[in-house]
């Protein structure tokens, strides 16, 4: 932290007068078709979106506050679409972002990023009572607090330049850390100089999900969701940000009108400090807090989930909160949270448990009316933030994408999607069932069991990640989707029965000699590598069943795994295809 000598809300040192202007200034990276990497204005983005692949970031929630912002512009600029009759107009003309141009030219001074009035989402005159000016580490994310160890910035970030800052500006307000910040003058949330924790910025508390086209135009029509849709709200006085007053100190606590306001939600109060040279310093304080139950009809960009505990606090129900990601888990073992239909949910009357994104929603619409064709490739761009201690620092950082195909969102034909989330529920089990080998073998030398479970489990869905998605993405060519899951039920057998051979291999002279154990039922069993593998086999066919046989595509559901390391029960009676599952023999003494 230093001390300034600058009139508050000066911000240039010299009283130079500095202008930047996101519209015709470069600052946005993205990725052209033939691989380049670039730099252009917003007015270059839209013009060129034909010809770029992407934008891209320096983290993947980068990409997401981006899309969101250019999303905004797009609904702003081109007032709709209002319905899908108009989308298609939109889709079919390769200069249907012409307007935009017109646009970005009376919004001009409104994306200044240095203006002296109304700085592009940022407030002038922002100042403490002390005028401080901080670092930049305070918006630069990839500046872990107090832990820079594996920065290439560390220890401070010292300087930014405009088309930097710029970024980091819209990042800011969409994933800023909670915790204890700084109070400036004339928020009435202030105590002794200080506002205590508010929450993170609006996208750090969503699953973030959009849609990526082949070309960045495809993919912000894509995600350009007509006011038609009756799964969201819609008002007439959504603006974003830039077309709203600019905002002061604290907030007067109004509530979201729609996807503009939120895709622009200016969760902070931030002030650039910069030179003609570029940026060197940051006032940063809360803004307008956002509470994010039962905002599913406004916020089509992550999946929803039924919060019982928020339905007994407040007494009401349904409760529907977001569905945030799990650092942990691949984007494809997470399939059914894209997929799942909420009508096929259940819930009863008073709604589903879980609600897929809205702009999945959207685009199922759009397969399902025939906008697009049944073969047409998208992948799911999934993007988020897990915080750490009471959310004030950030732990990680969710980056991933899965390929497929738009018939699994058909609405009238939901067979395909079933049988993905099915070919999922096939490699979860499967895994399970590795992971018990390794404990059955840590068992049987007497070591030490979860490691090598867990270590197992891993390298399991490492070994199925490359193969379940080359698999989805044949789904659009698959002419029966029951007979592909059942390619894909020989594939794990393989896979996961060739990583149980070299766990067997690897166990070692002790693990084939054996150890007495006894199982958490009371029965005492030789348990040796033998046995553990006859074990492995057996609950490896009930997991997945035998996909050659009729009707095998619903097998697996009821497999069983021995979760204390003895053997299970009675074979279960399961549907065609389980009468061939190996039953493990009981070894007792």
């Amino acid at each position: 932290m230093t001390q300034t000598t600058e009139p508050p809300g000066a911000g240039v040192g010299g009283g130079e007068v500095v202008s930047f202007d996101l519209t015709s200034r470069p600052w946005i990276c993205v990725l052209r078709r033939d691989g380049s990497q670039d730099e252009l204005s917003l007015g270059q983005v839209f013009a060129q979106a034909d010809d770029l692949r992407c934008v891209v970031g320096e983290l993947a929630t980068h990409e997401f506050s981006l899309v969101r912002l250019l999303l905004a512009v797009a609904h702003d600029a081109l007032d709709g679409p209002g319905d899908i009759e108009d989308w298609t107009e939109l889709w079919e003309d390769p200069d249907c972002f012409a307007p935009v141009q017109a646009y970005l030219e009376q919004q001009r001074e409104r994306f200044d990023l240095l203006h002296p009035v109304t700085p592009f989402m940022q407030t002038a005159g922002l100042h403490t009572a002390r005028d401080e000016v901080f670092s930049l580490n305070r918006i630069v994310a990839d500046v872990p607090a107090g832990e820079p160890f594996f920065s290439t910035r560390m220890p401070d970030v010292e300087r930014l330049s405009f088309a930097e800052a710029a970024r980091w500006v819209v990042h800011v307000h969409a994933y800023d850390t909670s915790g204890i910040k700084s109070g400036v003058v004339g928020d009435d949330r202030v105590k002794s100089g200080k506002v205590y924790p508010l929450g993170t910025g609006w996208a750090g508390g969503l699953g973030g999900v959009f849609v990526e086209g082949g070309t960045l135009r495809e993919t912000l029509l894509l995600n350009l969701v007509a006011a038609d849709t009756e799964e969201l709200a819609f008002s007439g006085d959504d603006r974003p940000a830039w077309r709203r007053e600019p905002c002061g100190p604290g907030s007067d606590g109004r509530a979201a009108t729609g996807l503009r306001d939120l895709y622009t939600w200016q969760s902070r109060r931030v002030l650039l400090h910069h030179d003609p040279d570029g940026v060197h310093g940051v006032v940063l304080g809360y803004g307008d807090p956002l509470a994010s139950r039962n905002l599913h009809r406004s916020e089509p960009m992550t999946a929803w989930r039924r919060s019982p505990t928020q339905e007994k606090k407040l007494g009401q129900s349904p409760v529907y909160l977001p569905l945030e990601h799990d650092p942990g888990r691949s984007a494809w073992r997470g399939i059914a949270a894209l997929l799942a239909d909420r009508l096929e949910e259940g819930g009863g009357a008073e709604g589903p448990s879980r609600l897929r994104p809205r702009i999945l929603e959207w685009v199922a619409r759009l397969v399902t009316e025939g906008h697009l064709p049944r073969r047409f490739l998208v992948r799911a761009r999934v993007a988020g933030v897990r915080y750490g201690t009471q959310q004030s620092v950030v732990d990680e950082v969710v980056d991933d994408r899965l390929e497929m195909p738009v018939v699994l969102l058909h609405g009238r034909d939901p067979a395909y999607a079933a049988q993905v989330i099915a070919a999922a529920e096939d490699a979860d089990r499967a895994v399970r069932v590795l992971g018990d080998l390794a404990a059955d073998l840590a068992r049987a030398t007497g070591s030490e069991q979860e490691g090598p479970k867990s270590a197992a489990r891993a390298g399991g869905f490492d070994a199925l990640d490359h193969g379940y998605r080359g698999w989805l993405s044949e789904m659009a060519e698959a002419p029966d989707p029951f007979e592909h899951r059942q390619t894909w039920q020989r594939q794990v057998r393989q896979a996961v029965g060739r990583l149980g051979d070299r766990l067997i291999a690897a166990a070692g002279d002790s693990a084939w000699e054996g150890r007495m154990h006894t199982d958490n039922r009371g029965s005492t069993h030789w348990l040796n590598a033998g046995l553990a593998d006859v074990w492995f086999r057996g609950r490896l066919a009930r997991a997945l069943g035998d996909p050659d046989a009729p009707g095998s595509a619903d097998s697996g559901a009821k497999a069983t795994t021995s979760a204390d390391g003895g053997p299970p029960g009675p074979e279960p009676t399961g549907p065609p295809g389980t009468e061939h599952a190996v039953t493990e023999p009981e070894v007792h003494v």
